[in-house]
């Protein structure tokens, strides 16, 4: 029997743990509702946990998020200062990276619908992250304090794959910056100020499906808020992790998740 409030507190815990660290929220919020055959709230309930997330996200990065904000707003009125304002630099950054997430993001909207409920398809994303994340363990340290444009639209791209359920958006983001050349810290920044209009846009989307519609607003904002105290706390142990280059240990755990997802789905096939 489903108990919304239960539900809500249980699934804000695993949003708030997953979303920063390279395991995959929506993947496990999609495993738990599989297995426990909770009552998620279809993707506008997932937002209202990002929502929690989004606000965890701006409170950790908030000194960088207020440079780039100040400084990129004055560099629309003189564009050079792109190219000689770190908080400004950041600011084009993540406008270029968020033009292929949001394409890729909105094309397979309706295609992510309906992968969330297949666990095989979520054990592939799970591999995908196992292999992803691993991969850092051969890469050297990078000394950029930003990529290129070019290299920026492969970070975007990389990240707009993660709607994929199972394969982790922090994780894609921050092993792409990593392999190409940008340091530890930096990746974890730039990484998580790119995730902020992806959020927001996610929620601008889904925003419909509440307005005028019945919507369980108290177990939502009680799962939101559990997500903001625990992914608080999960993007200040990431960005520990990522600084002392032990990032590739969270295959430890997506390796045999993503091998437990897909013999789940063979047996459930059978």
């Amino acid at each position: 029997m489903s108990h919304p409030f239960r539900d809500a507190l249980l699934l804000g815990a695993v949003q708030g743990i997953t979303e920063f660290l390279p395991v995959s929220s929506d993947g496990h919020l999609a495993l738990f509702s599989l297995l426990f055959r909770m009552q998620e709230g279809g993707l506008t309930f997932n937002v209202m946990l990002h929502a929690g997330t989004l606000v965890a996200t701006a409170l950790v990065v908030r000194k960088r998020l207020k440079r780039m904000a100040a400084e990129g707003l004055l560099a629309v009125a003189q564009p050079s200062r792109f190219a000689t304002h770190p908080g400004a630099r950041d600011a084009l950054i993540v406008a270029v990276a968020s033009l292929p997430t949001a394409a890729i993001g909105l094309g397979l909207r309706d295609l992510v619908d309906r992968w969330t409920h297949s666990p095989f398809v979520v054990g592939l994303g799970f591999l995908a992250t196992s292999v992803c994340v691993a991969s850092t363990f051969w890469v050297r340290p990078g000394t950029r304090e930003h990529p290129s444009i070019a290299a920026t639209l492969l970070v975007g791209i990389a990240q707009g794959l993660a709607v994929l359920p199972g394969f982790s958006r922090s994780g894609a983001t921050i092993t792409s910056a990593l392999w190409l050349g940008v340091r530890p810290d930096r990746a974890f920044e730039l990484s998580f100020l790119m995730s902020l209009p992806a959020v927001l846009g996610a929620i601008a989307l889904e925003l419909r499906h509440v307005i005028g519609q019945p919507f369980p607003a108290g177990p939502a904002l009680a799962g939101a808020l559990v997500a903001f105290v625990t992914g608080t706390a999960a993007l200040l142990v990431l960005r520990r992790v990522v600084a002392t280059g032990r990032f590739g240990l969270f295959a430890l755990w997506t390796v045999p998740l993503a091998i437990a997802t897909l013999a789940m789905s063979l047996a459930w096939a059978g």
